[in-house]
């Protein structure tokens, strides 16, 4: 017969499994939208140092991380809206002025004008709602709409959960330090070597990311410059920032851009001097080069790689979007990170059973050592 439980212990186990419970959901609802989570740390981590910067002159922690994250989503915006232009644009000059009226014609069939179906919308409406091409239209907008919608929302989450990291990441780290593990505890240690390599990885892929921007504009434009016109490549601005932002894609990289660029100026070569294809191709090396090979093999290793190793960086981008997805090229370095410095300070001690303490047991030489006086978990200075 097993001996009766004290009544403060009876509490204790009820509170306990009122915990788990708790942390089962909190585990469920974090693994539901992981991918939103993982963004949010990727552009916490990416943009920390000019948080970090800003705070230090406006000393305010709410205005600082709201001009970070301004500086992140004006670019994006601008890029949006220049990508937009150029596109109704090009769909304006490639359809004429009477594109409005040719559509009319070809679904309403009576040579309709847009005055005559401002003068009698529902007829108009009513005879575009019997078409199945029309319905079928509806739903493939529709469709499109709320996948557009879904990932705003997901990308405005993500951003959000980065500025409340930039306003109160510092009460977070106080609170784990008082109640969970003190500064000299190996816990503290683990979470602070992960958070300065998570920064030098995700920042270091920010900055391969614009280093190749701006080496795709010097190199689209100036293609142009000695190029004739007819292999002049269209838009080179905006071929070289999708350019950069390709990068993000492992391996593959620059390579969704410049290699159909290539492949539309060798047609047009051919079509107008074959002598000129020596253009194309020569665009195609020095991308290839410059863009690809050069970020990939030294850049990119070199700046994310500083505490850890360079091909144990490579692969955990590649392959955590291969196992994950979008948001394994974000999931791969956070956990080879906390792997590595879960090493470094706690594995040691758990296979010699010996205590556990906030110094490296010396198992590897990667990562950040988390006694070094610029590590903590808040990511203070």
């Amino acid at each position: 017969m097993s001996p009766v439980l004290p009544d403060v212990e009876r509490r204790r186990a009820g509170w306990w499994l009122i915990a788990a419970g708790l942390f089962a959901a909190v585990g469920y609802f974090v693994y539901s939208f992981i991918g939103t989570f993982v963004l949010g740390l990727f552009v916490y981590y990416g943009a920390r140092p000019v948080n970090r910067r800003l705070r230090h002159r406006l000393d305010d922690r709410s205005a600082a991380a709201a001009l970070t994250l301004l500086c992140i989503v004006v670019p994006v915006l601008a890029l949006l809206s220049y990508t937009a232009i150029v596109a109704i644009r090009e769909f304006g000059a490639a359809a004429g002025s009477d594109a409005v009226k040719d559509l009319l014609v070809r679904l309403l069939g009576d040579g309709s004008s847009l005055t005559s179906v401002l003068q009698n919308p529902q007829q108009a409406f009513g005879r575009l709602a019997d078409l199945p091409q029309f319905r079928q239209g509806v739903d493939v907008a529709v469709g499109t709409l709320g996948a557009v919608s879904n990932v705003l929302l997901h990308l405005t989450l993500a951003l959000a959960f980065a500025f409340f990291l930039y306003r109160d990441g510092d009460r977070l780290a106080a609170w784990f330090r008082a109640e969970v593990g003190g500064r000299d505890t190996a816990a503290n240690a683990w979470l602070a070597g992960a958070d300065a390599d998570l920064e030098v990885v995700y920042f270091g892929n920010v900055l391969t990311v614009l280093g190749v921007t701006v080496a795709a504009v010097v190199a689209y434009n100036g293609y142009n410059l000695l190029a004739p016109a007819a292999v002049a490549m269209p838009f080179p601005t905006l071929l070289a920032v999708l350019t950069g932002l390709a990068t993000f894609v492992p391996l593959v990289v620059g390579k969704l851009v410049y290699v159909p660029v290539a492949a539309i100026l060798a047609y047009r070569a051919t079509q107008a001097d074959a002598s000129l294809l020596v253009y194309p191709v020569g665009f195609l090396v020095v991308a290839f080069l410059f863009l690809d090979l050069l970020p990939q093999s030294v850049l990119r290793p070199y700046i994310s790689g500083q505490t850890l190793h360079e091909g144990a960086v490579l692969f955990a981008y590649v392959l955590g979007a291969v196992l994950f997805g979008w948001y394994g090229l974000f999931l791969g370095p956070l956990l080879l990170v906390l792997v590595v410095q879960f090493v470094n300070v706690v594995l040691g001690n758990l296979l010699y059973g010996e205590p556990f303490t906030a110094e490296t047991t010396g198992t590897t030489t990667l990562g950040t050592d988390p006694t070094d006086a610029h590590a903590s978990v808040s990511g203070e200075d």
